[in-house]
């Protein structure tokens, strides 16, 4: 397979066993989105849709998929952005960010569900970006 650059939607109950290159299935039912890894390897990504998690919008027939898609447990640690249909590709990032990341997903979960906004936090988006950036 090669590097997919735009994606579809498509509307299911249920998640196909088998996917289609650059087709997000997208669940309400089940409240999850799924697609193959637009690298091109063939992996299955799975992106649950809650608060806390990511999230899903359409336009125009076209789907935006927030945050990003790391595929950080994956061997090709792919790192994109799908918006309005297109796939935005990101940098890579190194062991240190992915933690970082991941960390801060966790923490933005605990605070969604503790109703606490990160940014007015210590330990939040700012001293993460700050982190992050150096």
């Amino acid at each position: 397979m090669s590097r997919i650059d735009v994606v579809s939607v498509q509307h299911v109950e249920f998640i196909p066993r088998v996917l289609s290159s650059g087709v997000l299935y997208v669940s309400k039912k089940y409240a999850t989105a799924s697609h193959l890894c637009c690298c091109g390897c063939g992996s299955t990504i799975v992106t649950p849709l809650k608060p806390g998690g990511w999230r899903y919008v359409e336009s125009e027939g076209k789907p935006t998929l927030q945050p990003s898609i790391g595929s950080w447990n994956l061997p090709c640690q792919s790192h994109y952005f799908i918006r309005h249909g297109t796939v935005a590709w990101a940098a890579k990032w190194s062991k240190q960010q992915i933690q970082d990341g991941k960390e801060w997903d966790r923490q933005e979960r605990e605070r969604h569900f503790d109703g606490k906004p990160a940014s007015l936090e210590k330990g939040g988006l700012k001293d993460w970006l700050r982190r992050w950036l150096g």
